[in-house]
């Protein structure tokens, strides 16, 4: 009875851990679960619409992602359709996204917490990588990167930092990419460390990047532009 106890406890710590090691958006439980975004519950997603309520709409955006964007102050527009713009999206795992690139432009250093990235160059050129983790070496901070041109494919491993460059001076560049989550997320790295509201001590950050404070005061001075609308 004890072994029989012992096997039974193993096996639901390995399911566990294996849960945790796959676990991303929740999958769903029935056809769909449109999100309800009037509900006053909380929980990990969205609450579902009732189904009798659901149409066709609830599946629907005209997002114009055949028309080319302006680009920001950084060379780029990402165009994100998640959760958001689509109720229908609720429970299903993924979003999609269009970004253009000015000539020159970036779609600067950045991570998606919740999502892998595949991306699909659909005009022009781009050169794009991702660095791996603090892991032990030696892949420790591994940069990968290539250049792409129209009708390659890329992909960015989930929490990893990457970025998309379109190096081509006269010509814009642009890109649809997928994302497995409803809700990806995107932590822009210069924003989010220069750009915190309110700042990150000077100290701290002169010392993280080993530079004098007023080098880190010039670049929390500057206006920080999200590019993802």
């Amino acid at each position: 009875m004890a072994s029989s106890s012992s096997f039974l406890l193993l096996a639901a710590l390995l399911a566990l851990v294996s849960w945790q090691a796959t676990a991303s958006d929740p999958s769903p439980l029935q056809d769909f679960c449109v999100a309800d975004m009037n509900s006053p519950v909380r929980v990990n997603g969205f609450v579902c619409k009732n189904p009798m309520e659901v149409n066709a709409d609830d599946f629907f955006k005209a997002a114009n992602l055949d028309k080319p964007r302006v680009p920001n102050k950084v060379g780029s527009n990402v165009t994100l359709i998640n959760v958001m713009q689509i109720a229908g999206l609720n429970t299903l795992g993924i979003s999609i996204a269009r970004i253009d690139y000015a000539p020159l432009g970036q779609n600067p250093p950045h991570t998606h917490p919740r999502a892998t990235e595949i991306l699909t160059v659909l005009e022009g050129t781009l050169y794009v990588g991702f660095v791996t983790s603090n892991q032990p070496a030696p892949n420790k901070n591994k940069f990968f990167s290539k250049v792409l041109n129209k009708g390659d494919v890329f992909v960015f491993p989930v929490g990893l930092i990457h970025f998309q460059f379109n190096p081509n001076p006269h010509l814009p560049a642009v890109a649809i990419a997928a994302l497995s989550s409803q809700n990806p997320g995107a932590i822009t790295i210069a924003n989010a460390v220069f750009g915190s509201d309110p700042p990150i001590s000077d100290d701290v950050l002169a010392k993280a990047f080993q530079v004098e404070k007023n080098t880190i005061d010039y670049l929390q001075a500057q206006f920080w532009e999200n590019n993802h609308y």
